[in-house]
């Protein structure tokens, strides 16, 4: 393959698994980014702290991905998510017979993520009984799966998150003061969207490349529009504006949406006082994208080289990150992501098979290619 066609593929998958919601030229985005290229290459714990939709897990790829660790696994784990009585199991593992429906031994999340980076969301839902397990692993490294005895060295690094105010649960008894400080070494604090409205052409933009590369459909925003979805407090951060987006182009495919065309919660914050965008913030170059009319053929196209490519090897590279991102987006439940691509749970299983994809890792594994 031609060296600018790797670059090109090699770019169309990093800024996809990358920066997701981290794009800004806000003073508040650039102070992460340079927070996240600042306490990457340590070793150093690092607690995520932000309102639900602001990114959070994309600031711990990123930290990954500029680590280290890069090259191994880097293991997500919903706290909040997993009932109390599963997650030490969840975390540490258990051995054959360890409680009823063991009907075998399994590796946790800290055997699978040894040499990479364990992300802790929602750390804040944790017990206490289970905050002391952690902070037993924070400090010694080692832990017991359950219904076992052998000590199990692990090297892990621990990126722990929450939309929660820990200081404040020390305080009431709830959380460990202890853990809290193994957990707050460095600290990154992720704005809400409303406190970054200047970055919203560009996280729209970010967002309709997103939906043409992924799922082959486009929509275009007129600058009133924009405006209008400017006034919008966004409650649910990142998360929200990504649904509003993709709802539009399912409701205005191809087409270029006018503030008329948006959700009702969007029109009536538009005719309020709120602070937003102006007209004048809209007339640079960055917006010409979401504003103009969109083109998807346009916006697919690829410029080949000169000396050729290998089409296959390109094609499986974008099924392998398409087959990535939709388990990513369901976290790695391989029946939901089969659901998002129109596939048979079976006919995804095997192209994961063929490809090598571990819905747990990170990381692109192609090396069947």
């Amino acid at each position: 393959m031609g060296s600018s066609m790797k670059e090109s593929i090699q770019k169309i998958t990093r800024n996809n698994i990358l920066f997701r919601s981290l794009v800004g030229n806000s003073q508040a985005m650039v102070k992460i980014q340079n927070e996240i290229k600042m306490v990457a290459p340590s070793d150093a714990n690092v607690l995520i702290l932000g309102e639900s939709g602001t990114g959070k897990e994309v600031v711990a790829r990123n930290i990954h991905y500029f680590s280290n660790r890069s090259k191994n696994n880097f293991i997500p784990v919903n706290c909040g998510a997993i009932p109390p009585e599963l997650l030490e199991s969840e975390l540490f593992g258990h051995e054959k017979g360890a409680f009823t429906g063991a009907i075998s031994s399994r590796p946790g999340r800290f055997s699978m993520a040894d040499g990479g980076t364990l992300f802790l969301d929602e750390i804040g839902e944790m017990t206490m009984a289970m905050q002391v397990k952690l902070l037993r692993v924070l400090e010694e490294r080692v832990f017991e799966r359950v219904g076992g005895t052998a000590t199990i060295k692990v090297d892990v690094r621990i990126v722990a998150a929450t939309n929660r105010n820990l200081e404040e649960m020390v305080k009431q008894g709830t959380f460990r003061e202890d853990l809290y400080f193994r957990l707050d070494v460095f600290p990154i604090r992720l704005p809400a969207l409303r406190q970054r409205i200047d970055d919203l052409p560009l996280l729209i933009k970010e967002l309709i490349a997103r939906l043409e590369n992924t799922k082959g459909s486009s929509v275009r925003f007129t600058k009133n529009a924009i405006i209008a979805m400017s006034k919008h407090s966004w409650p649910g951060n990142i998360r929200e504006l990504a649904n509003t987006i993709e709802r539009m182009s399912i409701k205005h495919p191809n087409n270029l949406v006018n503030e008329d065309d948006l959700p009702e919660k969007i029109k009536a914050c538009a005719l309020t006082e709120n602070v937003g965008l102006k007209l004048e913030d809209l007339d640079d170059r960055s917006v010409q994208a979401v504003c103009s009319t969109p083109n998807v053929a346009h916006a697919s196209q690829i410029n080949i080289p000169t000396e050729g490519f290998d089409l296959k090897t390109y094609m499986s590279n974008i099924e392998v990150k398409i087959i990535q991102d939709a388990l990513d987006n369901t976290d790695g439940v391989i029946s939901h992501a089969a659901k998002t691509l129109g596939l048979r749970r079976t006919t995804l299983a095997e192209k994961m098979r063929k490809y090598h994809i571990d819905k747990s890792q990170d990381q692109l594994n192609v090396s069947a290619l």
